[in-house]
């Protein structure tokens, strides 16, 4: 089975056993049709430059090659075709020397591409050209006519380096996003060395290294802060607008700008290990790979050429061997058929919109790790949520505080309450605390703290013994529980809610709240997917009770409660075996089985980790309305595919036949093979032109 893969410069489908062509960067490798786009690879601005001088170059002797063959004929020293073959033979050998030397890269790859139409179509021109010029000079005629096509060879060479060059140029508009990408990591960091301040490259800064970022400058490389407080702007980064509140142990990414005040931070990633690093990467890898879609592309590419080249020949035969049209007419034919069909635009058709809309996707924060992901998304029937620190927060929070005296008001109770849990480690406690911290509850300090395991706390505060904890532990302290606070408490537990009670002085005082909350965007989130049409599940190892009260909350009806996390993957197979394509939305962590088993794994929230991240999409940021905006993107990004192949395929199939000749007995014209070499290189510019709209789009607005 032979390994394929695709060229990224031209598109071409290369066999990787056979190709000498081959670059690594940033730890992926590409392979390559030629030397040629290996250069083009790894240097495209010189490429660039390359291209628009060869142009200049075809076009100053291709114009007047014209104007003397067709309107003026030079009457100095030599026959007017041999000035022709002068100015014709720089450019088939100077300017066309590029499709020579692809021509022949492919021949000792034992493979034929894309230059090897245009060097054998203008190659038969200018040859059959050169004889007509000098027969009766230096030998004896061959051909009856005189007439050159050494307009067309000349004229076809800067037609197609022209489309190579809007070609080249439109594709640097297309990898702005990761150009800006690369841009945000600055170049100079500023490091703390034997106590003293220096500047270095950012490529000499090692992991724990202390950093100094002043306002206004960009983060080098990644870290977590030790000493300062700033508002950092990660939307260069992550997508997200508000800056986001830097303090002691917050970490930091490289290539955010910090905007206000001086941090000191020490490097925690380095080099090809920073986020942004892997974000470029992951990006360029969705680039290169191939989408389903893109597969038919490759294999009419991989057969294509080989089948242009017999259809020529064919046409040539049948026109001059059987309808008996003269040699240069039937010559004409072969030419045009072979320009004509020269599949650049079928070879970039999927990977100019893939392009765009991963570099769009990043720009968002919204990383998609492969072509297929991004074109399988769009399919996604069914959206399946982990509850736990993907719709809710992760952590308890207090949400209710029930008076149960009229001698102790709310903020008494939590005072209580939180006296007794000051310093707890216990989630519920912990979350008791801060809620008192939060409210401005001015906190004395307890005595005598004791816990009972599963059940409660106690302390003692100005003598009297604070008592908080579940029914049996109030029971076990004699406490009755009146019908009235039974009733209060049953109706939070029917929420999912966790009801604590808290007791002063032998007397029941309230009933505290405790639940874990969904975060601002799920609701949102949720109602935007089923108006997209999508099925919206909930998958939790929670209880049917405290998963059925979020769900009623975000107005998803169907919930997998009880599902241990070993179970979920094999929960999401079962939705799967229903015939529906199925995305799961997790944190990337726990839910790595699920993610990975899901037809589309969207990993949310994953910060700085994204090269550990199992989703075939990471939403560098925690909102979960980027998964609605995922899923629009992958449409829209599918939508640019179908058309350029349509165009690709519209300009290589429906032309053919015309550029072989099928008017003619009808209407008595051939195709010049100028106007073909100018409808291959507009079949280029198109599908690149047609994906550069996806510009315009904007994932979740």
């Amino acid at each position: 089975m032979f390994a394929m893969a695709k060229d990224v410069i031209c598109g071409m489908y290369v066999d990787e056993s056979k190709t000498g062509f081959s670059a690594e960067q940033d730890g992926s490798k590409y392979f390559f049709c030629s030397s040629k786009c290996l250069e083009t690879f790894l240097a495209p601005q010189r490429e660039l430059r390359k291209l628009m001088m060869l142009t200049v170059f075809a076009f100053a002797l291709g114009i007047p090659t014209a104007v003397f063959e067709y309107f003026y004929k030079i009457p100095w020293l030599l026959p007017n075709n041999v000035w022709l073959f002068i100015l014709a033979t720089p450019v088939q050998f100077i300017a066309g020397w590029r499709f020579y030397r692809g021509t022949l890269d492919a021949i000792k790859s034992r493979q034929a591409n894309m230059d090897s139409l245009i060097a054998l179509g203008t190659s038969a021109a200018w040859l059959y050209s050169t004889i007509v010029a000098f027969q009766g000079m230096l030998w004896q005629p061959l051909f009856p006519s005189e007439h050159v096509y050494f307009t067309e060879s000349g004229l076809i060479i800067g037609f197609i380096l022209l489309g190579k060059w809007m070609e080249h140029l439109m594709k640097g508009k297309a990898s702005t996003a990761i150009r800006k990408l690369l841009d945000l990591q600055p170049k100079m960091a500023t490091v703390m060395r034997r106590g003293v301040e220096e500047k270095i490259p950012v490529e000499k800064v090692s992991v724990g290294d202390i950093v100094i970022v002043r306002p206004g400058e960009s983060v080098p490389v990644d870290g977590v802060v030790m000493s300062g407080e700033s508002a950092v702007d990660e939307s260069m980064v992550t997508g997200e607008s508000m800056p986001a509140s830097k303090k002691p142990g917050s970490s930091l990414t490289g290539g955010t700008i910090n905007r206000s005040g001086l941090l000191s931070f020490k490097a925690s990633r380095v080099g090809s290990d920073t986020a942004l690093s892997q974000i470029v990467k992951m990006v360029k890898e969705a680039i290169a790979a191939r989408a389903p879609m893109q597969r038919l592309a490759d294999m009419v590419s991989a057969y294509f050429v080989p089948a242009v080249i017999l259809i020529s020949a064919a046409a040539f035969t049948f026109w001059y061997f059987i309808y008996g049209l003269p040699f240069p007419q039937a010559l004409s034919i072969l030419i045009a058929v072979l320009i004509i069909a020269c599949p650049c635009a079928l070879g970039i058709a999927t990977p100019a919109a893939i392009m765009i809309g991963a570099s769009k996707g990043a720009q968002r924060g919204i990383l998609i790790k492969s072509g297929e992901f991004l074109e399988k998304a769009r399919k996604v029937q069914v959206v399946v949520f982990d509850k736990t620190g993907t719709l809710t927060k992760g952590k308890p929070a207090v949400t209710d505080i029930v008076q149960l005296s009229s001698s102790y008001d709310k903020m008494k109770i939590l005072q209580l309450a939180a006296v007794a849990e000051k310093g707890s480690e216990h989630p519920i406690g912990a979350a008791i605390a801060e809620k008192a911290v939060f409210a401005g509850v001015r906190l004395p300090q307890g005595k005598l703290h004791q816990t009972t395991a599963g059940k409660g706390i106690s302390a003692s505060y100005n003598g009297k013994k604070i008592l908080v904890g579940n029914r049996a532990y109030m029971k076990d302290n004699n406490l009755q529980i009146t019908a009235v606070a039974e009733k209060k408490i049953a109706k939070l537990e029917k929420d999912g809610k966790t009801a604590v009670m808290a007791a002063f002085n032998k007397q029941l005082i309230g009933v505290i709240a405790v639940a874990d909350t969904l975060k601002e965007n799920s609701k949102p989130a949720v109602e935007q997917l089923q108006r997209m049409g999508k099925e919206v599940m909930m998958m939790t190892g929670d209880n049917e009770r405290t998963a059925a009260a979020i769900a009623r909350q975000l107005g998803i009806t169907r919930v997998l409660a009880n599902v241990l996390p070993g179970d979920k993957a094999a929960k999401l197979k079962e939705i799967q075996n229903e015939g529906k394509v199925v995305a799961m939305v997790g944190d990337g962590i726990n839910d790595a089985p699920a993610l990975a088993q899901a037809d589309v794994g969207i990993a949310i929230g994953a910060g700085t980790d994204v090269a550990k991240e199992t989703g075939g999409i990471v939403l560098m940021r925690d909102n979960l309305m980027d998964v609605a905006a995922a899923i629009e993107l992958s449409k829209k990004t599918v939508s640019k595919m179908k058309q350029n192949l349509f165009w690709a395929f519209f300009y290589n199939i429906a032309l053919i036949p015309v550029a072989a000749g099928v008017l003619y007995p009808f209407t008595g014209v051939l195709l010049n093979p100028i106007f073909a070499a100018i409808a291959m290189a507009s079949s280029s510019i198109t599908v690149v032109g047609n994906s550069l709209l996806l510009n315009r789009h904007r994932p979740g607005k």
